[in-house]
């Protein structure tokens, strides 16, 4: 019986096979790179294709990429920014025309480049000087060149970098810049008219409130004695001119009475002599009696409560020589006292003193007699107006500031010693043509402003400065009244006419 052959009659695999396989293989490799080049090229290749501006609608570009074409917001795919609206639309172009291509990335301006009314000039009169590296202005190449990653150098063209028709900007370092309403918008950029008015420079220092030094007064015994009773007895307290401060008892007071109350009985003697000489020596010798009291501080009252009763009082009262505050007590009741020993300091404050320094720059505007004004923290709304009394002869060898001393009325009593306040003096005034004082950009050695010379058209100018004010100040030269200066984010303007400039300059340079 013949064997039945188990062997099967399928080929055995061979190279045709796996030739197959690694067909397949390669043509999904080759559609794998195929769509991540299409994708790569979607995104760092030119839009031209689909950035077509005559359509309808609202477009969005990118700032640093105007290549970058989209119909709705969002960022841009190659440095991440967000994409602006384009400010106005292309007009549609006639039917005779529809089939031609759309703007080209050239055609397309930066929010920084022209305004609308420069947009309709065609883009054949514009001049390019140069390209730039879109991501690093300081990189140029005198023809188009992409960088590193593949972008386009974004072309800069004569208008876009401040050339006038000289071929130089009116401040060196700086160039005339030309910005959209859009860019105007989101970055803040206004303007004011610059005006004729009146300013005044004034300078704000603190001070502190000090006793007048003038209104103080040190209250002394001229005898010996002991202190009997005390009608003012603690420090603080206010006390009025002639009210009773002490009573003390003197043996040298009390023989001043004795001798005084003598002198009258002998003069009432020899007043009944016929002779005058007798007469005038008993008035003489009373006089003398009554003088003796008066200069030991003894009271008018006083001395007249004695003549009239004749009776030697053993304590004899001393009333307050001013009004004011007591500012230092030194006695007790019962202390012995000497000629000399200071009692009480009675100061008056109806009248105060503030101390403020300057700086050396001020001190020069100072004169004695100026007007201040004085406000103080808890009083708002409340002013104060004094003057200048005093001005240092000599300037603070530590601080370098000048001392000044002001003059201010104190009828309330608001001002308190070693109190802070705020004064205020007007150093100058002056009339001229006035801006706002933000306008200007002062580098230390020139002065700047930009004077908008044409809607959305920045020239940067070289000012002299007068008078400074609160808020505004004079301009000698550089600006005419009537002209509008930029008042808030001038800082923006400057740093890109800065930039402009600079390209300017290596342009000339690489010529």
């Amino acid at each position: 019986m013949q064997e039945e052959n188990t062997t099967s009659c399928a080929p055995p695999p061979g190279p045709h096979r796996f030739a197959g396989k690694r067909l397949v293989g390669a043509l999904a490799i080759i559609l794998l790179l195929t769509t991540g080049v299409a994708y790569v090229s979607g995104i760092f290749g030119p839009k031209h294709e689909h950035a077509d501006l005559t359509e309808t609608g609202t477009k969005y570009t990118c700032g640093m990429h105007p290549s970058i074409i989209s119909d709705k917001p969002g960022n841009c795919p190659i440095c991440g920014m967000a994409l602006t609206k384009i400010e106005a639309n292309p007009p549609a172009p006639p039917p005779s025309v529809q089939n031609q291509p759309s703007a080209t990335k050239d055609e397309l301006d930066d929010l920084f480049d022209e305004p609308n009314d420069a947009k309709s000039t065609p883009s054949k009169e514009r001049t390019i000087i140069f390209y730039r590296n879109p991501m690093d202005p300081s990189i140029t190449s005198p023809s188009p060149a992409k960088d590193e990653m593949g972008m386009d150098y974004v072309p800069v063209y004569s208008d876009e970098i401040g050339i006038s028709a000289s071929g130089s900007a009116s401040v060196e370092g700086l160039a005339t810049i030309r910005v959209g309403e859009e860019a105007l918008r989101l970055s803040g950029v206004q303007t004011a008219v610059a005006r004729r008015s009146k300013v005044e420079r004034t300078v704000r220092t603190v001070g502190i409130v000090v006793a007048d030094e003038t209104s103080v007064r040190h209250v002394h015994t001229k005898v010996a004695g002991w202190i009997e009773t005390l009608s003012t007895n603690f420090t603080g307290q206010t006390v009025k001119l002639g009210q009773p401060l002490l009573s003390i008892y003197s043996p040298e007071l009390l023989a001043s009475q004795e001798e005084f109350l003598a002198a009258r009985q002998a003069g009432a003697k020899l007043a009944e002599s016929s002779s005058p000489e007798i007469k005038a020596m008993g008035q003489k010798l009373l006089e003398s009696a009554r003088r003796r009291l008066e200069l030991f501080d003894v009271p008018q009252s006083f001395i007249a409560e004695l003549e009239k009763t004749g009776t030697v009082q053993r304590a004899v009262t001393l009333n307050a020589p001013v009004s004011g505050f007591v500012t230092i007590k030194g006695i007790f009741e019962g202390q012995q006292v000497e000629p000399g020993l200071e009692l009480f300091t009675i100061t008056d404050l109806s009248h105060v003193w503030i101390e403020a320094d300057l700086y050396e720059y001020e001190a020069g505007a100072v004169e004695v007699g100026q007007e201040a004004t004085l406000t103080l923290s808890y009083e708002a709304g409340k002013e104060f107006k004094g003057k200048v009394a005093y001005v240092s002869p000599y300037l603070s060898s530590e601080s370098r500031t000048l001392k000044v001393r002001f003059d201010f009325p104190n009828p309330e009593l608001k001002l308190k010693p070693q109190m802070y306040a705020d004064v205020t003096l007007a150093l100058a005034q002056a009339e001229g043509v006035t801006i706002l004082d933000s306008a200007v950009i002062d580098t230390g050695v020139r002065q700047i402003v930009f004077v908008e010379t044409a809607p959305g058209t920045f020239e940067p100018r070289a000012v002299k400065i007068g008078v400074r004010g609160a808020d505004q100040v004079q301009i000698v030269a550089g600006i005419k009244e009537g002209e509008k200066v930029v008042v808030k984010a001038n800082f923006l303007l400057d740093s890109e006419s800065r930039l402009r400039a600079a390209l300017q300059k290596m342009t000339e340079d690489g010529n």
